[in-house]
């Protein structure tokens, strides 16, 4: 990383630790092949090539990654879910659905190093016996998708694709398919629908784990394209190596996208858990805008329960327990959890006090009540409801119940419904009412009290006609 150089004002902060970022805003960079061998690229997929696939696996578990895409599932594990003694076509599929509010990491990769993903996904596939494999890719990106067709084709005439790979008994194929812009294709099972040219809603968990019932009900490993590139990493330096790097159950690198009310919002790569909230607003990010303060953080992407400046988080258990201030959570999957929120797909959204909480939630839940594939009856309609009760809190016509019956509404979404999206459009709104209550109900029309916002002027009041 010495020699590395980078396009001025595009430098690392000190405190970061660039592994998949390496070459993204790197001085002299482009995206083809020959640059990207020149630097050591498909090295790592030659070295694979020589071992057992489940050496590999072997491999990714004793690094203990976990996926970056959301949940944080150990990736070794999830690979080892394929049935034994399976007799079908095995799938992978790279998941470039980026849709969560708040994340921006896996745009770059794919714009500026296309072929770290490439051999990370072809590594993947050898270690799961994959020979077909897919990088579903949102509406959004379509520059993002011209560059993988590219690299694509130059892989495959270097015979890192193809009939039999670098001279192995190995075949593969890769396929760019391009979504329609829909948030509920960032979840696996409503990406697979899509990909098989139906509506995406999400399938019912048992028995549909894709592991077991994917892509044409084949077993199916579906990762996130960061989740991806770490396999490369992984195997270049060893899995032990690996594994020292960040902190125990959260190791390796991730890519942190900070947007909101800081200075210096943007991507940073950093060991997991080696800062805290406080060293990544404060130093990485170079602190809040000038003279506020910090109200609160939604550490996860926009569907991660939000922390509030001024509360304390109980971590750890036993003697090992204490009370820590936001400032002084760890960022790293386990610590975050533990402080009620998750580390998600590492959107960091930093809300100070000059922002209105009714306009943040009414914002999010807005987002939801777009996206739901309306397969559910509580999400279909709860998230509709929630965005209208919000519309009339920022309207000024929402009464002081109103806040009572949008977290009832919320709570009815919470764990009924088939995908995590009843979940991800329900917390926001809980977490908000539960650490903002105070804030949403003064911004009620105290007039309003035990009435039904009914009439004909206060819907027209309140854009509901």
């Amino acid at each position: 990383m010495s020699d590395v150089k980078y396009i001025s004002g595009k430098e690392p902060h000190p405190k970061e630790r660039r592994m998949i970022f390496k070459n993204v805003d790197r001085e002299g960079w482009d995206q083809s092949i020959e640059t990207y061998e020149k630097d050591g690229g498909y090295e790592v997929l030659k070295k694979a090539m020589k071992m057992a696939p489940g050496d590999i696996t072997t491999e990714v578990k004793t690094g203990g990654l976990r996926g970056r895409g959301g949940a944080g599932f150990p990736t070794g594990v999830k690979w080892g879910f394929l049935p034994p003694n399976n007799t079908k076509p095995v799938y992978l599929i790279c998941n470039a659905d980026e849709s969560e509010p708040g994340t921006f990491k896996d745009r770059y990769i794919i714009h500026q190093d296309p072929h770290q993903l490439i051999e990370g996904m072809i590594i993947s596939c050898f270690a799961v016996g994959a020979k077909l494999a897919y990088i579903y890719i949102r509406e959004e990106f379509p520059e993002g998708a011209q560059i993988l067709e590219a690299a694509i084709e130059e892989a495959r005439a270097k015979n890192y694709l193809g009939d039999n790979v670098l001279g192995s008994d190995f075949d593969l194929e890769i396929y760019v398919h391009r979504g329609a812009g829909a948030y509920i294709c960032g979840e696996e099972t409503g990406l697979i629908e899509s990909l098989e040219g139906k509506r995406p809603y999400p399938r019912i968990k048992p028995p549909y784990f894709p592991a077991a019932m994917g892509l044409y009900l084949c077993p199916t490993i579906v990762n996130n394209v960061e989740t991806l590139c770490h396999v490369g990493h992984i195997l270049r330096i060893g899995g032990e190596e690996w594994a020292k790097i960040g902190t125990p159950n959260n190791t390796g690198t991730r890519i942190l996208c900070v947007s909101g009310d800081v200075q210096k919002p943007g991507y940073y790569e950093v060991e997991v858990g080696s800062l805290t909230m406080g060293e990544l607003i404060n130093d990485v990010c170079g602190g809040l805008k000038e003279g506020r303060e910090l109200k609160a953080v939604i550490p996860g992407g926009s569907s991660a329960k939000v922390l509030r400046a001024g509360e304390t988080f109980k971590v750890g258990r036993g003697d090992d327990a204490k009370e820590i201030d936001i400032w002084n959570i760890k960022m790293d999957f386990d610590t975050l959890a533990a402080c009620g929120s998750m580390a998600g797909s590492g959107g960091v959204i930093v809300i100070d006090d000059s922002r209105s909480i009714s306009w943040v939630l009414n914002n999010i839940n807005a987002f939801y009540a777009h996206e739901s594939c309306g397969q559910c009856t509580p999400c279909r309609e709860g998230s509709l409801w929630m965005k209208k009760i919000t519309d009339r809190l920022v309207g000024g016509t929402a009464s002081p119940t109103d806040i009572d019956t949008l977290y009832d509404v919320a709570k009815n979404i919470d764990g009924r419904t088939i995908c995590a999206f009843g979940e991800a459009s329900a917390w926001p709104t809980e977490s908000f009412i539960e650490k903002f209550k105070d804030e949403l109900v003064a911004d009620t029309n105290p007039e309003l009290a035990g009435e039904k916002v009914n009439n004909e002027a206060q819907l027209a009041a309140a854009g509901l006609l």
